[in-house]
């Protein structure tokens, strides 16, 4: 079969979003499309401008026998801003307050274009930290974590607060609560990480800060390099917080259990983009 050039365009579009931070062989388009690769090299370098003009993403190439072509999602500042508005717009809607001072996110967690929106952001934010595994705390966190390790195109590592007969053998250790300020266990399966990775920690909210210092703490038994904390929603109520170094997408304050009433304010992310 015959293709032309828009159509290979729109085969290569697909074949590399698909697969982010994966080097492809030029070798695979020049076999399925039988074109000379200084052919396949001209459509590469049109899918570069336009992904790059647009803000999708980085298209890099490689030189040499084991080069190739690497899609890295990457967006733009106006695209965060406009991610930020629409995550706080869903998030400010009545009847998200629950007992304890907590917000109703269920809804946003399990929806699939908001957590593929924010992940964007996200792998935005740490694309150049060179991560092998995204980490997360069951159960809310996993949705974003997963879209997340999708783009980054690495596995993820879901922490449990109980043991799993279906996970083998399993590192635990005891951390105290930020919020509740009691003794707390986490627990992750000693197959889950490698010794000496670099990790991403993922969760949906962030209070005080004391499981984000679990985690850390459970990541130096696997001699695990934390290279970023990134959550939802942080509450700005907070002010001895035991974890300090993180991004948020949004956070919530002058939370009135009484009234039902919050407030809610873009996080810290933007500052990298205003950085750039």
């Amino acid at each position: 079969m015959k293709y032309k050039r828009s159509e290979r365009l729109v085969y290569m579009t697909e074949y590399l979003t698909r697969r982010p931070n994966d080097l492809i062989p030029l070798t695979t388009f020049v076999n399925k499309f039988n074109q000379a690769k200084s052919s396949i090299s001209e459509d590469i370098r049109i899918l570069k401008e336009v992904f790059e003009s647009e803000g999708i993403g980085l298209v890099q190439t490689t030189a040499g026998a084991s080069g190739g072509v690497t899609f890295i999602p990457k967006i733009t500042k106006t695209k965060a801003e406009e991610i930020v508005d629409h995550f706080i717009e869903e998030l400010s809607k009545k009847n998200r307050l629950l007992p304890g001072g907590y917000l109703y996110m269920s809804d946003l967690v399990g929806n699939t274009h908001v957590m593929d929106e924010i992940s964007e952001l996200i792998v935005t934010m740490y694309e150049n930290k060179e991560i092998d595994t995204v980490v997360t705390i069951a159960t809310k966190g996993i949705p974003l974590a997963h879209a997340v390790a999708r783009k980054l195109n690495v596995p993820v590592a879901v922490i449990r607060k109980d043991n799993k007969i279906t996970e083998g053998s399993t590192v635990s250790v005891n951390y105290v609560s930020g919020s509740t300020r009691k003794i707390e266990t986490m627990i992750l399966a000693k197959r889950t990480l490698e010794n000496g990775a670099r990790v991403l920690v993922v969760d949906d909210f962030l209070r005080a800060g004391g499981s984000i210092n679990g985690v850390i703490r459970l990541m130096e038994e696997f001699q695990a390099e934390v290279v970023g904390v990134s959550v939802l929603v942080e509450s700005k109520d907070i002010i001895d917080r035991v974890f300090t170094d993180y991004t948020s997408i949004a956070k919530v304050a002058n939370i009135d259990e009484y009234n039902e009433t919050f407030d809610v304010e873009p996080g810290n992310c933007l500052e990298f983009f205003n950085k750039g």
